[in-house]
């Protein structure tokens, strides 16, 4: 289905966009027309089809979230008890800022709207997870975690504060560079999957790219692609979480997947504001954080220009600048709850253009889960019995089909002109160096790498400065000289 603006003139989801109120409500549904008017992106599913294309999206995100967590506290030493609280916190605060995000539930506010209010998933950064990690090797275990909250709150304020100047980045986001960069995300996001169709651990770890988990990240990838296929109306909408569900199964005879961590959860568990103690603001995890957040802010940005033209709403400047207003106030919110830096989930991105389910309330569905994952940890143990090879091969579509949508981008951009070939083509080379070679930049300061070793960021960044050259630079007196009678 070809992409089109569904938008206003300005390109953005404005007040006055048919169907919706100067509050960004849908109008009272008065004739068929009216209906007809409210954009998929509004419109309100039945509770059967919100919950369970709402799982899916939990389920695309689940490991994405807990990662973080599980690598920072076992780098600082948790106990186990510890851990859990930790895990439990980021589905909490991943839960809120996704809530802020697609309801938009502070949009009053003097310094202007927060959430772009589309169907935008949130959870704990991983772009952080190196900086933190260095920063409890500094300071040890014992203050390693209030001084990350402390930085985190600094950071997100930050974030906040500059998101009306970020947004503005947004004419600097012509087609050419949307499409680079939505098939950039989609690149980087494949070896992931990949290396959870191995297993999920690092080489060398028992089972690690054996033919059991191979074959099950095999098998599931077969049944969401046949699901799709065979299924009709919404269970095709919900392919995903059947081959989800088909993997799991598979998995436990395999003894790739076990009841344990069902057993071992806790049923009930409030957030504890401070649990690790106040934060602690230093200097230099300050530096070391806003710097994350910078790249948290580029592939956010990113992500927002991608969903917009998935959903046919173009994200315009404030649109931007209230996504990125979301991120912010998460971020500086999450550590109160012993949370992290919250930013996009670009896997999701790759479900709703996969699905075609628009509907942001869907997300908001995901949301409310990921709160009651967070209340109560035997439900979220449920959802971390899928095995990591079962989320490879769900991955393995998911990711591809955000890479299809920026290929679908570029095309629609034209590449006949020689500079949209050559920002493409150094931009996409630029993107996949850290890809290809993980080592590649190690011998560069550390706020250089955090910067390239994110392969979105690092393309992203190419790509805007490459069409500053071909198509702003000059670009007056080459229309002057053009438009100039010849002699």
């Amino acid at each position: 289905m070809a992409l089109r603006s569904t938008s206003s003139t300005d390109g953005g989801s404005t007040p006055d966009r048919p169907g919706r109120s100067d509050t960004g409500a849908a109008h009272p549904p008065a004739a068929a027309s009216d209906r007809s008017a409210v954009h998929p992106v509004d419109e309100l599913l039945p509770p059967a089809r919100l919950i369970g294309s709402g799982l899916q999206h939990v389920a695309a995100m689940y490991a994405g979230v807990v990662a973080p967590p599980l690598i920072v506290g076992a780098g600082v030493g948790l106990s186990p008890g510890d851990l859990a609280l930790l895990i439990s916190a980021s589905l909490f605060t991943a839960g809120l800022a996704t809530l802020l995000q697609t309801l938009g539930l502070l949009r009053s506010l003097p310094w202007g709207r927060i959430g772009a209010r589309l169907p935008f998933v949130n959870g704990v950064s991983f772009a952080g997870v190196a900086p933190m990690l260095a920063i409890a090797k500094e300071h040890g275990p014992a203050q390693a975690l209030p001084v990350i909250f402390g930085a985190v709150i600094v950071a997100g304020t930050l974030c906040l504060l500059a998101a009306p100047y970020f947004c503005r980045l947004i004419r600097f986001f012509p087609p050419v560079v949307q499409g680079t960069v939505i098939t950039l995300i989609g690149v980087s996001l494949l070896p992931v999957a990949v290396n959870w169709a191995r297993g999920g651990e690092s080489p060398g770890a028992p089972g690690y790219g054996s033919m059991r988990a191979i074959g099950l990240a095999a098998l599931t990838l077969a049944a969401v692609v046949l699901g799709n296929r065979l299924l009709r109306g919404f269970w095709q909408q919900l392919s995903l979480l059947v081959g989800l569900a088909v993997g799991t199964a598979l998995a436990f005879p395999l003894g790739l997947a076990d009841f344990g961590p069902v057993k071992d959860a806790k049923v009930f568990a409030l957030p504890a504001p401070f649990h690790f103690g106040a934060p602690v603001f230093d200097s230099a995890a300050i530096v070391s954080m806003a710097i994350v957040m910078v790249v948290s802010m580029t592939e956010s940005t990113a992500d927002m220009l991608a969903l917009g033209r998935i959903v046919e709403r173009p994200a315009d400047e404030p649109t931007l600048a209230a996504g990125l207003r979301a991120d912010g106030l998460a971020t500086a919110l999450s550590p109160l709850l012993n949370g992290f830096a919250c930013s996009a989930f670009a896997q999701n991105i790759g479900l709703v253009a996969l699905t075609k389910i628009r509907s942001r309330f869907v997300v908001a569905t995901a949301g409310a889960i990921l709160l009651l994952l967070g209340l109560f940890p035997v439900l979220g143990s449920l959802v971390s019995l899928v095995p990591q090879p079962v989320l490879g091969g769900a991955g393995i579509v998911l990711f591809g089909t955000v890479a299809a949508s920026g290929i679908r981008t570029l095309g629609e951009a034209g590449l006949e002109s020689g500079s949209h070939i050559l920002l493409v083509s150094v931009s996409l080379g630029v993107g996949i160096i850290p890809i290809a070679a993980p080592t590649f930049y190690d011998a560069f300061p550390e706020a250089v790498r955090t910067l390239l070793h994110s392969g979105i960021s690092a393309g992203c960044v190419c790509a805007v400065l490459l069409n500053l050259l071909f198509h702003h630079l000059g670009a007056r007196s080459r229309a002057a000289q053009q438009s100039s009678p010849t002699p």
